[in-house]
């Protein structure tokens, strides 16, 4: 029987007895870039917490290549939303990226040379090599970004979780998560990442998660993001999109 990367079933999530995230169930394929997307206050990144345990279920399982999620964290790979950090926390981004080996080493035993050396790796991969020993705290939001993507990727995950990666980066930024993500996928991980832009979903994922509180669909991208399912999942907020909803639209009944 196949092990998918991820299987959650009936899946709530409630705040002060309200639901936030009801009944969510769906299966993901490996290898795969899934995006998450549906509008503000849909439930995408809390769901993506209960997922991973950050914050409690009313109710569902979730399961990580076939047993709990907490028999398999050292499989798990997350990159927080950069607004929920402590930026001003004193380390520099070499260490940042070392934490990112401790789910192999255990917390009883110091990184060592091999380590050092991967996580500078890691930070060549997102362009950050240059500022290994810079705070973050003196980084730029792009640059503390790329910082966290590397730190990710020490973990030599199998299965990624990104919060919103693409949220108010710079150029040069989008374009390393960019490339960051077809290198994972080149090297059969799975990545699910929340995600905003309905104007990049088709370039950027191989399958969507559409929500919107209560899963409108998933699936292969072409299936999923038609003019149908965004406007169950949007309804009259497509237009907080302005002249962009006509190109969304449009993209949509092309998919």
């Amino acid at each position: 029987m196949a092990e998918y990367p991820l299987e959650v079933r009936d899946l709530t999530v409630a705040y002060h007895r309200k639901p936030v995230v009801q009944s969510v169930n769906l299966t993901l394929p490996e290898g795969q870039l899934v995006g998450v997307v549906g509008p503000n206050g849909a439930g995408k990144s809390t769901m993506l917490k209960a997922i991973l345990g950050l914050v409690p279920a009313a109710a569902g399982e979730v399961r990580v290549f076939g047993r709990p999620y907490a028999a398999q964290r050292s499989l798990v790979g997350y990159v927080p939303q950069r607004g929920s950090v402590d930026w001003d926390f004193p380390t520099d981004a070499l260490d940042v990226v070392l934490m990112g080996r401790y789910g192999r080493l255990g917390w009883f035993r110091r990184p060592g040379a091999k380590d050092r050396e991967l996580a500078m790796e890691c930070l060549r991969q997102v362009g950050m090599a240059d500022f290994a020993n810079r705070q973050i705290s003196q980084l730029s939001g792009g640059q503390q970004q790329r910082v966290f993507l590397a730190r990710a990727l020490a973990q030599d995950a199998r299965l990624y979780f990104m919060d919103e990666p693409f949220a108010g980066v710079d150029a040069a930024t989008e374009k390393a998560i960019v490339s960051l993500l077809g290198a994972l996928k080149e090297r059969g991980k799975t990545v699910v990442v929340v995600h905003h832009d309905l104007q990049t979903v088709k370039e950027y994922f191989d399958w969507l998660v559409l929500l919107n509180m209560r899963l409108i669909a998933f699936g292969p991208t072409e299936e999923v993001f038609t003019a149908e399912n965004l406007q169950k999942a949007y309804g009259g907020r497509l237009t907080q999109f302005g002249a962009g909803a006509a190109a969304v639209l449009a993209a949509a009944k092309e998919a």
